[in-house]
């Protein structure tokens, strides 16, 4: 699989944020990108993943022609239910989430900055729903990953050293995992834990806006 092709990207992030979770941990996965880590949870690690239109033990995705109408996520795509998946209403779903009970989420991005400072809801100009769950999730969850690709469709860096873009939360992102490197954000720096296979330093280095922290040895995540 070509490694351009958006497909491998998909289950190249989804795969590597899956090694982040530990058996037992609760998790919300945001619409889109994220909803791919499902598909890759370890055997032998039981997770549990919230939807918040009010469901607990989501599952990966369901084969083609075995989808359920009536077992959706937020955004509206199709999911399937693990034995003892439990349902409920939404006043409990965000209790879940602004209590503090999630060990994780996983949100798309559209700009991340070495602040940690997150913009994934709009682009002025643009018709949207609206924020939704987003604001509560980042504050919420007790570690916040962000999956996006590492650069726009015009080839520029959605990794910046300050968002441009109306905010979702200020200073709460932990991680970002993207076709081409794994971040972590501490101290207000941008530090390279990982890089894509195939791919050199400097091409990441060249693709991100901030100064990144380089480690003394390079580790490379693959399909």
């Amino acid at each position: 699989m070509d490694r351009n092709d958006r497909k491998y990207k998909r289950i190249l992030i989804g795969k590597r944020i899956a090694r982040e979770l530990n058996d037992g941990d609760w998790c919300n996965l945001g619409i889109g990108l994220p909803t791919e880590v499902a598909n890759h949870i370890p055997e032998g690690t039981s997770v549990f993943f919230q939807t918040e239109n009010g469901m607990m033990g989501v599952g990966p995705a369901p084969a083609e022609g075995q989808e359920d109408k009536d077992l959706i996520n937020a955004g509206g795509g199709f999911i399937t239910a693990l034995p003892g998946a439990c349902y409920f209403d939404s006043c409990i779903s965000f209790g879940i989430i602004r209590g503090g009970h999630l060990d994780m989420t996983v949100l798309g991005g559209l700009q991340v900055d070495e602040r940690g400072n997150l913009a994934n809801w709009m682009i002025p100009g643009k018709m949207v729903p609206g924020m939704g769950g987003a604001m509560d999730l980042v504050t919420g969850a007790k570690k916040v990953v962000v999956a996006m690709e590492h650069c726009d469709k015009k080839g520029n860096s959605k990794l910046l050293k300050s968002c441009t873009l109306p905010l979702t939360a200020k200073e709460k992102v932990n991680l970002i995992v993207t076709d081409m490197a794994v971040i972590e954000i501490r101290d207000n720096k941008m530090y390279l834990l990982e890089i894509a296979e195939g791919l050199t330093v400097e091409e990441v280095v060249k693709a991100t806006e901030p100064e990144l922290v380089i480690p003394k040895e390079i580790i490379y995540f693959g399909i």
